[in-house]
């Protein structure tokens, strides 16, 4: 075979190749020039920025303000102002319950709306927070206030009422023996008899119990209440009177003195640490001694925070109407109603 031929095929056929190649990235070059907008991609753009004015009070002139532009995130300074709504809010509900950083303060703050007790108060290391203890010691301190104090004489006096005693002449055996907080002194029992109107249709009696706040607080306006709905209901309610120092099974000799159909004793009840000022209500029919305790009816948790004293005594008005009415009290009006 002749060598040059040779020669001159192979140029031809490398040269032909070489076009070829040259051709293939002219052709990829020109399909990638064009590019799509991607939508999506926006989440991964540099952040805006816009010119903000800062001032520098640092650099204040004696005639005026230097302000000096400069740049600054506006994202961050979104997020700079929602995690401040985030902390004020989150500060809120740790100032109002005591707890810091509550998992669900909503939740918690609906829990805190539904009762006095004292929940979500929070604790400083091992020990109630300040305004915790505090609080406790000021109600324990009104608590104790309630059980040593005595009543005014001016709101008796104001209420028309006579004032007797019990047995009792100290509240440190008032306290101890609640025995003889339920039986009147010889004097009352004179007293008593000789001031009070025999056999009525209500017996009222008003005592300090375990409370004396409880009485200032509340009493002049259930008595009041009471007083008026059982005029409206015609019933004769005889001559009511204060008993110091008494407890709720004094009504028994009460009822023994006067023969009332039925008797009503207000009185101050054991104070708590949510109020010192709740009153009761115990009602009975013909309670004489050695009546059981279901006999008697009790409408509980007269204070502001509880039933309102004037709601209180006009609903005792109508109570009163259905136990004279069935001539039973406690559990047997229950039966007899049925």
């Amino acid at each position: 075979m002749n060598p040059e031929l040779i020669e001159k095929v192979t140029r031809l056929v490398v040269e032909k190749l070489q076009s070829q190649q040259n051709d293939d990235v002219k052709e990829h070059k020109s399909s990638a020039g064009v590019k799509f907008w991607d939508h999506t991609s926006k989440i991964h753009h540099e952040p805006s920025k816009m010119p903000v004015e800062v001032i520098e009070t640092g650099k204040e002139a004696t005639d005026s303000l230097i302000k000096i532009k400069s740049y600054q995130n506006t994202n961050d300074i979104r997020k700079t102002s929602t995690d401040k709504a985030s902390h004020d809010k989150t500060k809120s509900f740790s100032e109002k319950t005591g707890i810091d950083n509550p998992a669900d303060p909503v939740e918690l703050q609906a829990l805190i709306s539904k009762t006095p007790a004292r929940i979500g108060v929070g604790r400083a290391g091992s020990r109630p927070k300040t305004d915790t203890w505090l609080k406790f010691r000021f109600d324990h301190a009104a608590a104790v206030d309630a059980v040593y104090g005595d009543v005014n004489d001016e709101l008796i006096t104001r209420l028309g009422l006579f004032k007797v005693n019990t047995m009792v002449e100290e509240k440190e055996v008032y306290i101890r023996r609640p025995d003889y907080g339920r039986k009147l002194s010889e004097e009352a029992k004179k007293i008593i008899l000789t001031k009070c109107e025999k056999e009525p249709a209500v017996q009222i009696i008003l005592s300090d119990g375990l409370s004396s706040s409880a009485i200032e607080e509340n009493a002049e306006d259930v008595y009041l209440s009471l007083q008026q709905s059982l005029k409206s209901l015609g019933l004769d309610m005889g001559t009511p009177f204060y008993i110091e120092k008494g407890r709720v099974a004094v009504m028994d000799e009460v009822g023994d003195l006067l023969k009332p159909k039925v008797v009503v004793l207000l009185i101050g009840e054991r104070p708590g640490l949510v109020s010192a000022e709740s009153l009761s209500a115990y009602l009975c029919y013909e309670p004489r001694k050695g009546t059981i305790e279901a006999d008697r009816m009790v409408i509980s948790n007269i204070h502001k925070g509880g039933i309102p004293p004037a709601e209180a005594g006009a609903y005792l008005g109508t109570v009163i109407q259905k136990v004279i009415k069935y001539e039973a009290s406690g559990v047997s009006l229950v039966k007899k109603e049925g």
